[in-house]
């Protein structure tokens, strides 16, 4: 080792899904596989390139606002960031400084750990049961915050509300944060309990139900005071994290709200079809509230069914991690992407 090594920040980095440059049937990282609302497409043709010369505003005060009116907040209840992942990252920093560790599910959104090891927050993995649920007792103990999302990533198992709220009345000394990347396929969000939960933030994206995973745009909701916490620490990292396209496009994303709703339809009916057609060959499949589901098949190792699926371009996501190391998780596409990886399956299983 270097001299100079010694006072690098080291960290094992956080893997993302593969993003194949050529076309596939892509079912790995959970995209929305319909376009963005038509507004999107006009606030891009209507963009004013000499624009893009000036800084964007670093309130990112239209989207802001358009989001406080879908959501029936304040303003000052709105931070929004480049991703959900930005959002957390930025609440890992802002919120988690305590000596006492940081609780989150052991099956999880595996960007946690990469986090809590980056900003040298120390974290314990609590279990979930034998049905992937999390059980909440486990969080009643003293820590120093409590993350998780709902539903889980990469299970797609939502908890209801009340388990939610149970959480959250048990640990009001701390930050809980309820990670919502996939509420809007499932069932009532934590945002009832903003109000309610001085300690509570809600985060949320726009690269899922949305259909803008490329534009990259998340947000938080919760009291103005953490809001505001959120807002100084970014300021005090980067002022100008929105740009002006993606301010613009987001507008316009929010504003369409039977867009957002029927295509939010579309992917529950095609996952619950695909769910029975997994199950007629013989899959596992969790109780998916998510775009995706988590499936294993007991007859069939996961890693070479994933590693068939590949070569034929067909491409899901694999973990081989200790619980879930005979799992895959398939993203929802559209009904011909579905149909064709039934094909092959029924091919691979000689059905």
């Amino acid at each position: 080792m270097k001299a100079f090594e010694k006072n690098i920040r080291k960290v094992e980095p956080y893997v993302p899904g593969e993003q194949p440059q050529r076309k596939v049937i892509k079912l790995n990282t959970n995209e929305n596989p319909y376009p963005p609302a038509p507004g999107v497409a006009k606030a891009l043709k209507g963009m004013e390139t000499d624009r893009l010369r000036l800084y964007p505003d670093p309130a990112a005060t239209p989207l802001v606002e358009e989001l406080a009116r879908f959501y029936q907040v304040q303003p000052d209840q709105v931070f929004v960031g480049v991703g959900s992942d930005d959002v957390l990252s930025m609440c890992f920093l802002t919120f988690f400084n305590s000596k006492k560790p940081l609780l989150f599910p052991d099956v999880t959104y595996s960007f946690y750990k990469v986090w809590a090891k980056l900003y040298r927050i120390p974290y314990e993995c609590q279990e979930l049961d034998e049905d992937f649920h999390i059980v909440k007792e486990d969080y009643y103990k003293e820590n120093g915050g409590v993350i998780f999302p709902n539903p889980n990533a990469p299970t797609a198992i939502y908890e209801e509300l009340d388990v939610v709220e149970d959480i959250i009345a048990h640990n009001q000394d701390v930050i809980v944060i309820v990670d919502e990347a996939y509420i809007d396929f499932a069932g009532r969000s934590a945002l009832e309990l903003i109000d309610k939960y001085e300690n509570l933030l809600v985060v949320q994206t726009f690269s899922k139900a949305r259909s803008m995973a490329g534009m990259r745009i998340g947000y938080a909701i919760g009291n103005p005071v953490l809001i505001q916490y959120l807002n100084d620490a970014k300021y005090s990292f980067n002022s100008y994290t929105m740009n002006q396209t993606s301010l613009a496009c987001g507008v316009e994303a929010v504003k369409d709200v039977r867009y957002f709703e029927e295509g939010i339809q579309k992917i529950i009916r095609t996952r619950e079809w695909a769910k029975e057609e997994l199950e007629k060959l013989g899959f596992k499949c969790l109780e998916s509230q998510a775009n995706f589901i988590f499936a294993m098949h007991p007859e069939y190792d996961a890693k070479e069914m994933f590693e068939a699926l590949k070569a034929n371009d067909i491409y899901v996501r694999y973990w081989g991690s200790k619980r879930i190391k005979q799992y895959m998780r398939i993203t929802i596409g559209t009904r011909e992407e579905m149909e064709a990886l039934f094909a092959f399956l029924r091919k691979y299983m000689n059905k």
